[in-house]
C-alpha cells in the first residue's frame, strides 16, 4: 500500500512517515510513505492508495479530495500528529481501507 503525506512544507510530515514506516514494520505490514509539500501534491497523488494531510492544512481538504479521484483521504489526527505517533497514524490509515 503507497500512503501520501500532504502538508504545508512537507518537513515534519517526513519525519511522520519515519513513524509510520516503523510502526508497519513492527506489525509486519508492507507499507511505503512519502511526504510531499502541498505544491507537489499532483506529482504523487496517483501513485497513493491513501492520502493523509498535516492538520495544519486540513483546510485543503476538499481541494485534496478532488485530486485524489476517489482515493481515501483525510486529515491527520491533530494529537497523534503533535505527538508523531506512527502508531496511531497507522490505526487512522487502517481505518481508511
Amino acid at each position: 500500500m503507497n500512503v501520501l503525506l500532504v502538508c504545508s512544507m512537507g518537513a515534519s510530515t517526513a519525519s511522520m512517515c519515519k513513524r509510520i514506516d516503523a510502526a508497519a514494520a513492527a506489525e509486519g505490514m508492507e507499507l511505503t510513505t512519502t511526504a510531499v509539500p502541498m505544491a507537489m501534491m499532483g506529482d504523487k497523488i496517483d501513485w497513493a492508495d491513501v492520502v493523509l494531510i498535516g492538520p495544519q492544512i486540513r483546510f485543503m481538504l476538499e481541494k485534496v479530495s478532488a485530486s485524489a479521484k476517489g482515493k481515501p483521504v483525510e486529515a491527520i489526527d491533530m494529537m497523534a500528529y503533535g505527538t508523531m505517533d506512527g502508531a496511531k497514524v497507522l490505526a487512522q490509515i487502517k481505518g481508511m481501507i
